[in-house]
């Protein structure tokens, strides 16, 4: 990998593990009182968990994508969306979060041994630079949103 890649591919991982100007979706799930994972709050459409199980979907969606010509995506949007509020126990929510850092994990090690630039043959155009620039976006519109809740609900220092 030459030093201009390794500088890009530095910076998308920045980018995906949060941080600098935006809260991590990590900080924005910490210290976070179970009891409120699954509350609406009024004029929402979703709750804490709907939002860290579809960052958890889409995200593990992408990835695939990238890794395997044969990944069929979830229907759009309704697999995409729990339908159920709250997590039905304490390690749905432990599962969801271990995999939206495992997968994350896994997508910067795939980066890192890509050309990032090339477009993937079974897509339309993407390549893994434009999946690694969707995923940071869609995890940090939907951490703010998590924020947000929280804000409503009380629960953000």
């Amino acid at each position: 990998m030459n030093d201009q890649n390794k500088l890009l591919i530095d910076e998308l991982t920045k980018l995906l593990l949060g941080g600098s100007a935006h809260a991590t979706f990590d900080h924005a799930i910490e210290g976070l009182n179970p009891k409120l994972r699954g509350v609406k709050p009024e004029g929402m459409p979703y709750s804490i968990w709907q939002l860290v199980e579809h960052i958890r979907i889409a995200q593990w969606d992408m990835l695939q994508f990238c890794k395997d010509a044969n990944h069929q995506s979830p229907k759009w949007p309704d697999d995409y969306w729990p339908k159920e509020s709250a997590p039905e126990d304490e390690a749905a929510w432990t599962g969801a979060i271990k995999q939206i850092g495992d997968d994350l994990d896994e997508f910067i090690e795939l980066m890192e041994h890509s050309d990032i630039y090339q477009k993937l043959q079974h897509g339309d155009g993407q390549s893994i630079l434009r999946e690694a620039l969707q995923i940071a976006d869609h995890a940090s519109y939907h951490t703010g949103e998590i924020i947000a809740i929280r804000r409503f609900l009380g629960d953000w220092k």
